[in-house]
């Protein structure tokens, strides 16, 4: 099924540049109550941006819904959306991704990064050797761990700990990353 977005979106949901159009900000567990609630897991690290009259995107369609109601129950929420007032009118969202669209994030400030801008940015060398590519983000709590994969199938991954000592520059706009290699590697 192809998608009808003609902002040069492809069937994956990322634009042709490899970016995303829509970024997963909560799944919905099934209705909650008579009104037309749904219990719902978030998926992002800001939840404040979750608001009342936010507009959203429900499933693999897409279906835009704008946020009613958002309300924090323990480590689940209660969300209701606009026109949606009975567990009828909800059902079909049961287990469903709901999303934002990429140029609704706002802006970070300087040195914070969204990990869908880093993934597949290319890695170089303080000494401008090419390292690879930025193919996965591991978050550990204390700080992210980048895993550089190089061209050449017979090298091994490297890990890079995502802090300032070792991460140089990011180039977001040119999709390039310097860093400075460990000693130890």
């Amino acid at each position: 099924m192809q998608n009808k977005n003609n902002e040069g979106q492809n069937q994956s949901g990322l634009l042709n540049n490899g970016k995303p159009v829509f970024l997963a900000v909560a799944k919905i567990y099934k209705p909650h109550g008579l009104n037309g609630e749904v219990s719902a897991g978030l998926l992002t690290d800001f939840p404040e941006r979750l608001t009342e009259g936010k507009q959203v995107y429900i499933g693999e369609n897409y279906i835009p819904s704008k946020i009613n109601t958002i309300k924090s129950m323990g480590k689940k929420y209660l969300i209701s959306f606009e026109g949606n007032y009975s567990v009828d009118s909800v059902c079909s969202f049961r287990n469903q991704i709901v999303y934002i669209r990429d140029k609704d994030l706002p802006a970070l400030t300087d040195n914070e990064y969204y990990h869908h801008d880093l993934l597949g940015m290319r890695v170089f060398s303080t000494e401008d050797h090419e390292i690879g590519f930025l193919v996965e983000i591991i978050c550990t709590g204390a700080n992210d761990v980048y895993i550089i994969k190089s061209e050449n199938k017979d090298a091994k991954e490297i890990l890079i700990p995502a802090i300032k000592s070792v991460v140089k520059n990011v180039d977001v706009k040119n999709n390039k990353m310097i860093v400075k290699l460990q000693e130890w590697r």
